[in-house]
């Protein structure tokens, strides 16, 4: 039988052709204002007998399959038995496994120990997709994220301590149109005391769901920032990263105004000047009917 998906399904771009495999329903923190993905889910764990048919089922029609997404929001959140079992099962069925990921909270990975990371990466989940959204405290604060800066430091040292790599991701617009260069400077500040292996920004995109609990949080005084303003902010951020390892870094999701593509600290100058080419309209911006999550 083919796997039925718990619907809605989540993935990253960079999954979509690889095997999902649902290990959780939903996200075990689901308070995130900016974010509507799994309000309509109660997290919780699917039975391994589930997620093994699932994958006996994957393996009998995908046989040579050789990167598996763990979903739903945050399949780190499992207890390390249940963890090893999936994995387990995973390298048994699918002989050519090479990469298995999943989507990450900063307190998924504060929770597992250094070692049980690293006991994950030797089991072959050595990539996870981790939310930064801003390195500004007080922004983090506003929108729940239910981390710090310091948190934040600390789960992506963390997952560099067991060489599990980082995928993460930055909201461009969280500070509005008053905050900006505060978290403009702090996310810098953040990529730079410990860079992830890759780092994505992403423009402030909000589905109705979210809107009034988003505006709530923020206060009254909340507003948004255009393309000008998000260009600005992007401009500030990339002239502040100069991290000590390199980072690969993209803006090519479908939120952002302007696709930027390169490598930190190196191509630097070159997005800097893609942005200031964009800013003075010398270069075309995606059309806003080409935009979405």
């Amino acid at each position: 039988m083919p796997i039925v998906y718990d619907a809605p399904l989540f993935r990253p771009p960079s999954e979509g052709n690889n095997l999902i495999i649902q290990a959780t329903l939903g996200c075990s923190f689901n308070r995130c204002t900016f974010c509507s993905m799994y309000k309509s889910k109660d997290y919780a764990a699917r039975p391994l007998a589930d997620v093994f048919a699932d994958i006996a089922a994957a393996a009998k029609a995908w046989p040579d399959a050789s990167r598996v997404f763990l979903a739903d929001g945050d399949a780190l959140a499992l207890p390390m038995d249940s963890l090893r079992a999936i994995l387990g099962e995973l390298a048994k069925e699918l002989p050519d496994l090479n990469r298995v990921s999943a989507y990450a909270t900063p307190q998924n990975l504060l929770q597992k120990s250094a070692e049980e990371l690293a006991e994950l990466k030797a089991l072959k989940l050595s990539l996870v997709y981790l939310g930064i959204e801003s390195g500004a405290t007080p922004i983090l604060k506003r929108i729940r994220k239910g981390a710090s800066q310091k948190t934040l430091v600390r789960a992506l040292a963390k997952a560099r301590a067991a060489a599990v790599k980082v995928s993460a991701t930055v909201i461009l617009g969280l500070g509005g149109q008053d905050h900006w260069q505060e978290h403009a400077r702090a996310t810098a500040e953040l990529i730079n005391r410990e860079p992830p292996t890759y780092l994505s920004t992403l423009q402030l995109t909000l589905e109705e769901a979210a809107h009034d609990g988003f505006l709530a949080a923020q206060g009254a005084e909340f507003r948004f920032q255009d393309d000008d303003g998000i260009l600005a902010e992007q401009e500030m951020l990339l002239s502040l990263l100069d991290p000590p390892r390199p980072v690969i870094f993209r803006s090519n999701h479908a939120s952002n105004c302007l696709a930027l593509a390169g490598n930190l600290p190196k191509d630097r100058g070159r997005l800097l000047a893609e942005i200031a080419a964009a800013r003075a309209g010398a270069a075309p911006l995606r059309p806003l009917h080409a935009r979405g999550l």
